[in-house]
């Protein structure tokens, strides 16, 4: 057994030295590469999408304040046309 974990370990090393991963996605890929059930994979990706959906909250409550978003706006960017004139 503790030859596998060696033997993934330098597997996950020689593909960092080939493609340079930041920590954050090395602590991804170690993460998933560890999960054996199916049950513990949906369960941590579950975790990750809710990671990312409060990141993704976070950046939108930051753009609409900087913006002054309000329903005004909405409505003027939605029945707006941006298209390009054609000659």
């Amino acid at each position: 057994m503790y030859l596998c974990k060696v033997i993934k370990n330098e597997i996950m090393d020689s593909i960092v030295a080939k493609q340079p991963f930041n920590a954050a996605q090395m602590l991804v890929l170690r993460s998933f590469a560890s999960v054996k059930a199916e049950k513990d994979r949906e369960e941590l990706t579950s975790l990750y999408l809710d990671f990312l959906q409060k990141k993704l909250e976070e950046a939108t409550d930051k753009w609409w304040e900087e913006n002054e978003m309000n329903d005004e706006k909405i409505e003027e960017i939605l029945n707006s046309h941006y298209r390009t004139p054609y000659k």
